[in-house]
């Protein structure tokens, strides 16, 4: 992005907000517009700030990170939220994902990947990696989620299935590309049309769907 990335922090920890403020104002393109401590005060500060990414725990008193999560993924413009997290591979973070977040940081990532992480989430690519997907999808539903998403793929091409094979597996658009000898072009087109047959949000829902069916290599 070239304008400067605007993010809330939500944490119902105060040094963890404060943490994350000096971590992410040390670079040049971000700034903490504000932070919160629930859930509410969180959907607040996005309807005030229009932030282009969230970083949003989920355990919290009161209103909670993942009902947070899916009122400001009804708003309209809505940020990236990423989930911030210990991780323990549990199912709220797989419902978070589920209800329109585009990834997932761990509260202990290295400070010089957290900025890169957010301009990638800015940028609007998934902030989640091949490896920690499959753990979330260990922490689902087992047996049942893989009958529902194989139903699922039975709506989609051959192609289309390869194109959701790639997302699953971490690669973008362009290194779809070269896996199925395509042009960076048609690949986005093919994305395009496999989240409206899937019904999800973003890439991570195609991702876990993936996953979940095992077509991924990964």
């Amino acid at each position: 992005m070239s304008e400067t990335i605007r993010v809330v922090v939500v944490d119902d920890e105060p040094m963890v907000c404060a943490h994350l403020r000096t971590i992410l104002g040390s670079a040049p393109d971000v700034e903490v517009v504000d932070d919160a401590q629930d859930g509410a005060a969180a959907v607040e500060a996005v309807v005030r700030h229009r932030p282009h990414v969230v970083l949003m725990d989920l355990r919290m008193p009161g209103v909670d990170g993942l009902t947070a999560t899916e009122r400001i993924a009804r708003l309209p413009e809505a940020p990236v939220v990423v989930v911030l997290t210990t991780f323990d591979a549990d199912q709220h973070v797989l419902r978070a994902l589920r209800a329109g977040a585009s990834g997932f940081l761990v509260k202990s990532t290295p400070p010089e990947d957290l900025i890169g992480l957010v301009r990638v989430a800015a940028d609007g690519h998934t902030v989640l990696s091949p490896q920690a997907a499959k753990r979330l999808v260990a922490a689902s539903d087992g047996g049942s989620g893989r009958q529902r998403a194989q139903a699922a793929i039975r709506e989609l091409t051959d192609r289309e299935r390869e194109v959701l094979a790639g997302i699953g597996d971490g690669l973008s658009n362009a290194q779809i590309g070269e896996r199925l000898f395509l042009s960076e072009a048609t690949v986005k087109g093919y994305v395009s049309r496999t989240l409206v047959k899937l019904e999800c949000a973003n890439r991570v829902q195609a991702g876990l769907i993936a996953h979940e069916a095992g077509l991924t290599e990964r």
